[in-house]
């Protein structure tokens, strides 16, 4: 038991992934979980830490898509080079003949072109290795994979990982359908991260469709941790799996949540379908008791006593038809003005062009994507008197 108690705490690396944009807020996630020698990196995160922590990492982490485990780093020239390295690998220790796997591949700046054919070659190299040793090989699962095996390729540096997530952990497992313009989950908490909200105060998203932003809201302040909804993750597939650490984990995350709350998180949508649907997808979450949802226009919502914070992710043009979009972005100023005074406000947009008709100076912009839409997080403090005239007007800032 001793032994095995040691092992779990030896120190490996360990790569996060994430959105354009929370790279900072991650790498604070994963140094108050106790993570060493922590480096941000361009949608990544580098951290050393033991098996708990990447347990805990998966179960805690809101902004990170996953979590994996470097296995090998080297340099290839050519793709018989990569199929060598890869050939070479103790697969074994990895994965079993009874399992089934898939090849993630994400390639940059390379003379790699295609990522399926990277894939490919890796995927071959440990079916070889497999039928080399024992005559056998272990089947591909294209959708449901026991283990995902991830290669980065960036110029000619390879990195070799395992993925200890499995399935990406913005999949909270509480949202059922999507809009016609879905948020996912980590991008939802990264924005309610973002605001800087004390998680104590009234928290509104007054175009709230399926509910991501609020639920995310919701979790957060009841210290809930994003991964108790879920149920399988990739590392449960490993042969040093250790069930018990992880089950202590697990009821120790139980433990720690929030009974209830003595401040109120609104959403609210003028589409009364959406409104049903982010009303089952917070019941999911946990936090249906901790939501009120509401069926209004924006200008017509009474918001509860600020202070508080109000995050809207509006149509971005691209995706969603409006009919006047630049109407669509002047009503919601008008709303700010009208109904948010003492708010911290907050509009997520990737029309930057629309984004100037909200009327309002901002305070910060901050950039990030929305998939592969440039988005940018707009602040707009909405206080009387000395306060607001310290506000820049908004602009377009995509080249700064």
């Amino acid at each position: 038991m001793f032994a095995n108690a040691k092992k779990n705490k030896q120190r490996f690396r360990m790569v996060a992934k994430t959105i354009y944009g929370l790279e900072e807020l991650l790498a604070k996630e994963l140094t108050d979980l106790g993570a060493h020698n922590v480096r941000m990196m361009n949608r990544s995160v580098e951290f050393y830490g033991d098996k708990q922590l990447m347990y805990e990492a998966n179960l805690w982490c809101r902004t990170a898509t996953r979590i994996l485990k470097p296995i090998l780093n080297f340099k290839t020239v050519d793709e018989d080079e990569l199929y060598r390295r890869v050939l070479n690998i103790e697969w074994g220790k990895y994965l079993g003949l009874d399992q089934t796997f898939v090849v993630d591949a994400v390639i940059s700046g390379s003379k790699f072109r295609n990522s399926l054919y990277v894939a490919q070659k890796v995927k071959d190299a440990i079916a070889d290795r497999f039928r080399n040793k024992t005559g056998q090989r272990p089947s591909v699962d294209l959708r449901n994979p026991d283990i995902r095996v991830n290669i980065y390729i960036f110029q000619n540096e390879c990195t070799l990982a395992i993925d200890s997530s499995g399935e990406p952990l913005f999949k909270r497992g509480y949202r059922s359908k999507t809009g016609k313009a879905p948020l996912n989950e980590v991008l939802a908490a990264g924005i309610v991260l973002q605001s800087k909200w004390d998680r104590a105060s009234s928290f509104v998203d007054a175009m709230c469709g399926s509910g991501t932003i609020v639920i995310e809201a919701a979790l957060l302040a009841r210290n809930i941790a994003p991964g108790l909804t879920r149920k399988v993750y990739g590392f449960m597939n490993w042969p040093d799996y250790d069930k018990g650490l992880f089950k202590m984990i697990y009821e120790k995350a139980r433990k720690e949540v929030i009974p209830k709350l003595n401040f109120a998180i609104v959403g609210s949508d003028i589409n009364s379908i959406q409104i049903q649907e982010a009303s089952r997808n917070a019941n999911r979450a946990g936090v249906g008791n901790d939501v009120i949802f509401r069926r209004s226009d924006i200008i017509d919502l009474v918001p509860p006593p600020p202070p508080g914070v109000v995050i809207i992710n509006p149509p971005y043009g691209e995706r969603i038809s409006v009919d006047d979009i630049n109407d669509s972005y002047h009503s919601i100023g008008d709303a700010f003005k009208q109904s948010f005074t003492n708010y911290d406000a907050y509009v997520f947009t990737g029309n930057l062009a629309a984004a100037k008709h909200i009327g309002l100076r901002t305070s910060r912009r901050i950039e990030m994507y929305n998939g592969s839409i440039e988005c940018r997080l707009l602040k707009f403090e909405m206080y009387k008197g000395t306060r607001k005239s310290k506000s820049q007007p908004y602009r377009d800032d995509r080249a700064t």
